[in-house]
């Protein structure tokens, strides 16, 4: 498995996870539009539209999704979800048309739910991924800091950081934002896998386990996970059956020693 943040619960994974993804930011998945949804409170009209825009999404009809969601916002003005599930379906659009309008209208959405959201977490990861695309890494840094400084009691903005920092090569200072985020929330199963694989990319299989297994013991419902922790036993079993010492076998052709026989009695003596 590569290195990366396909595993993560998003995460997240994105959590998302985490088909394995290359090692990259996690791009904007159709799930987090629809954990948004989950939280709309648009009404019962909004939340129709917005399930057909996820059901749309998911046929790769972009404009009906669009179009959906559109009509769940006039339903719920100035939702930050139903701006976020706009800005995610164009953002998908630009990825796959390479349309420039496509992008800038993604971002435009993504900072009109932020200006009503600024902690909308799915919509913090997405633009930063935007930025980082659009070769904006600074403004990307810039807009996860700015999150932490205002939430530092939020592991989110910390795995962010992480994810950021792993993706331009920093694995010490992702390790230490993942670390960071711990602190705030030791039971955080999605920076418990972060911290896991880049363990892992490191060469550090037996830490990668431990943070693998603590993740697992939170959030049981992992299974790309699941799998990660049997194949390092696996592995780790094979190195230590193959580091035990091996006991000598002689070669040496086996031989009898003789045995030393009493001499009979002479003829005519008698046994004292």
């Amino acid at each position: 498995m590569a290195p990366g943040y396909g595993l993560w619960p998003v995460m997240e994974s994105p959590a998302p996870f985490i088909p394995a993804d290359r090692p990259q930011m996690l791009l904007p998945r159709l799930w987090l539009c629809a954990v948004a949804l989950g939280a709309c409170g648009c009404g019962s009209l909004a939340r129709n539209d917005n399930a057909e825009g996820v059901k749309l999404y998911q046929q790769g009809n972009y404009l009906g999704a669009v179009n959906s969601f559109q009509e769940a916002l006039a339903q719920q003005p100035g939702n930050p979800d139903c701006f976020y599930n706009l800005g995610a379906t164009y953002h998908q659009q630009a990825k796959l048309f390479r349309r420039t309008d496509d992008l800038q209208t993604a971002e435009q959405y993504y900072h009109l739910c932020l200006a009503r959201n600024p902690d909308h977490a799915a919509c913090q990861r997405a633009l930063a991924v935007l930025l980082v695309e659009e070769n904006r890494r600074d403004e990307a840094v810039a807009q996860l800091e700015t999150w932490a400084a205002r939430q530092p009691g939020s592991p989110a903005p910390q795995i962010e950081l992480a994810r950021l920092c792993q993706e331009h090569g920093d694995l010490r200072m992702a390790e230490n934002h993942l670390i960071d985020a711990l602190t705030i929330d030791p039971n955080n199963a999605r920076a418990l896998v972060a911290l896991g694989r880049l363990r892992e990319a490191t060469g550090d299989s037996s830490q990668a386990l431990v943070n693998y297994s603590r993740a697992l013991s939170i959030d049981p419902q992992q299974p790309a996970v699941s799998a990660r922790v049997a194949s390092l036993n696996a592995e780790l079993s094979a190195t230590r059956m193959a580091s035990l010492p091996v006991t000598p076998v002689s070669t040496a052709p086996f031989s009898v020693q003789p045995v030393a026989v009493q001499p009979p009695f002479a003829s005519g003596s008698v046994a004292r």
